[in-house]
């Protein structure tokens, strides 16, 4: 694994992504002094898209974020589409259809814009990765282990696979994280994918880790940082509560390729993923935020998209959006953080 080299294509999306952090969006809150913990700060949030349409298309739905090669933000809704949103506004500009090659559509959900424009995106249905071209069109698909294959195929369960995509640093590495443990590992424990990029931009098979969730909670997204580590979000819900949301720092570097370990179950001689809590969504200010159902923190929904649009000050600009589930009881809802890693 290639995971101690320089990120040049997140690099160049860093730098391309400065308009991101520009004047802050139509509809945003802001705040002086915004301290969710001592790593992580809110800026502001928007609900400037929130149950609102473009082209005929309903915007939201979204499962994913990534910073496009112009600096323009790319949401990906779990519906099949893509939206190109404007960075300083989030007005959307275009959107792109998205189905399998039989024309039929994708539970969409982790995005990543490779270094050519070309669009990577999971589908967690079977589940799969395709890879796009700017206009929907399929040009490749990658293999997936058996094992994280839905049932019966495979041990994955409907609606748990693969909900994160990040490239690693140098670009050469593809990972996807899995939403929840496959059948016959221990629950919490949950397996990230990674695949080896080859000759003309196809992607082999490499190693998997594993990463153990807090209780009750699942990985929605995952996001590498330039220095070969990961953000990752950990989401669950309670009715009548609402939603628990949490980032972590987690480092895969030194973990157990557990490619070949049939059953993880927390044995001592497998490495996990050591991860280090940067903060709980709930302590962040809620800056006037509203909630449509109850919620510990009415600034909290339904976090399920995670792209790094910057970087200042020695600190990560963070984008998150929630996913509405195109309900009323939902809201889309982008945040605007600052992360000290």
């Amino acid at each position: 694994m290639r995971l101690r080299t320089v990120l040049a294509t997140l690099t160049a999306g860093l730098a391309a992504a400065t308009a991101l952090t520009a004047a802050g969006p139509a509809n945003a809150h802001t705040a002086a002094s915004n301290a969710c913990s001592p790593s992580v700060s809110l800026d502001r949030f928007s609900d400037a898209l929130d149950k609102t349409t473009y082209d005929g298309t309903f915007v939201g739905n979204f499962s994913a974020l990534a910073v496009d090669r112009d600096g323009s933000l790319a949401a990906l809704s779990d519906r099949s589409s893509v939206f190109d949103l404007n960075a300083a506004t989030l007005a959307p500009k275009k959107v792109v259809a998205l189905a399998d090659e039989n024309g039929a559509a994708l539970d969409s959900e982790g995005l990543v814009i490779d270094r050519d424009g070309t669009r990577l995106i999971t589908s967690e249905t079977e589940p799969s990765i395709r890879r796009y071209s700017a206009d929907g069109r399929i040009l490749d698909r990658l293999p997936v282990p058996s094992s994280l294959l839905v049932a019966p195929a495979g041990r994955a369960t409907v609606n748990q696979t693969f909900e994160g995509l990040t490239l690693l640093p140098g670009g050469r590495t593809l990972l996807a994280s899995m939403e929840y443990a496959i059948s016959g590992d221990s629950a919490g424990i949950v397996r990230f994918q990674t695949w080896r990029r080859t000759k003309g931009d196809h992607f082999e098979l490499g190693a998997q880790y594993a990463y153990r969730t807090d209780a009750g909670l699942g990985v929605p997204e995952v996001q590498a940082t330039p220095d070969g580590r990961l953000l990752v979000l950990e989401r669950g819900f309670t009715a009548g509560v609402g939603n628990t949301v949490r980032l972590y720092l987690a480092d895969p570097r030194h973990a157990t390729n557990t490619t070949g370990i049939e059953n993880l179950t927390g044995q001592d001689d497998v490495r996990l993923i050591k991860k280090t809590l940067l903060t709980d969504i709930v302590t962040c200010p809620s800056l006037g935020a509203t909630a449509k159902q109850p919620q510990p923190n009415p600034l909290l929904d339904n976090i399920e998209g995670m792209a790094i649009t910057g970087r200042e000050r020695g600190r990560l600009k963070v984008l998150l959006v929630s996913d509405d589930n195109q309900g009323a009881t939902q809201t889309t809802r982008f945040y605007y953080l600052r992360v000290r890693v």
